[in-house]
């Protein structure tokens, strides 16, 4: 594809690999969406110590913090709104782990889903723009926008594996971003030049990786347990509920990353 300054092209991937049966791939386009318990690399950050008399200089961040903040609050204010309602779907939380592992995939600007190392352990939806856009919500809300073609598999339906019911190319996306257990998410956002998407050369994309943990999007289970909000949180949240999500006892969930 020959690039052109005005114009805007948007192509998004979500999938689901991984130890278990995950939803499979739609042939038009690949889909990653995985589960596990921790975020691969480890949850902590690695601080390093440098000689003394080192310069340090300052790093360019893989993401803004309005970005960033953008990102999170879709994600819950999708997860606090679903229909039918839930019973235990989580706050979700910005993950600094997560999100440089998402830099470190972005930055190497394949049109794929990986590394595959990680893979077993995380979801992942990824988007790719070229052209102008005026928010980032440009590469995020086509994955919600999946939800017209869902139909939630209501515990009457799963006996006893629950359907995917899709009538649409991909609903992987939304269910990634509305699976009750992930909680944690990072993402990062890399100009990548002279991109191939599907056989097609980019000279000038914008790519967006959002990683997610624990992995969700997991074959014969729904993403959410129907049922009055709150109603049925890990107790680990202590009884906590905001905006119609078990809301963890934290003072905040991105500000000290930017301290």
């Amino acid at each position: 594809m020959n690039g052109c300054g005005l114009c805007a092209v948007f192509l998004f991937l979500s999938g689901a690999y991984g130890a278990g049966a995950l939803l499979g791939d739609s042939p038009a386009s690949v889909s990653l969406s995985l589960a596990g318990n921790g975020t691969g690399a480890g949850s902590a950050l690695s601080i390093g110590t440098e000689p003394p008399g080192t310069r340090r200089t300052r790093r360019r961040r893989y993401i803004s913090q309005n970005d960033m903040i953008t990102i999170l609050d879709y994600h819950n204010k999708v997860r606090g709104n679903v229909f039918p309602p839930a019973s235990n779907m989580e706050y979700m939380v910005w993950d600094e782990s997560l999100a440089k592992s998402a830099e470190a995939w972005a930055s190497a600007c394949l049109w794929e889903h990986g590394p595959q190392y990680l893979l077993r352990f995380l979801g992942q939806n990824l988007s790719v723009r070229t052209g102008r856009y005026r928010s980032i919500l440009q590469l995020v809300k086509p994955w919600y926008d999946e939800v017209k073609d869902y139909a939630f598999p209501y515990p009457r339906d799963c006996n006893p594996r629950c359907p995917l019911k899709c009538y649409g190319p991909m609903c992987t996306h939304y269910t990634q971003m509305v699976w009750a257990t992930s909680n944690r998410v990072g993402c990062a956002i890399h100009t990548c030049h002279n991109m191939n998407v599907w056989g097609s050369v980019w000279k000038r994309a914008t790519y967006l990786v959002c990683n997610y943990s624990p992995k969700g999007n997991w074959i014969g289970e729904a993403p959410y347990k129907v049922g009055v909000p709150c109603s049925a949180c890990p107790p680990s949240y202590g009884g906590s509920c905001s905006n119609n999500m078990c809301f963890p006892a934290v003072s905040t969930n991105y500000l000290h990353w930017f301290k």
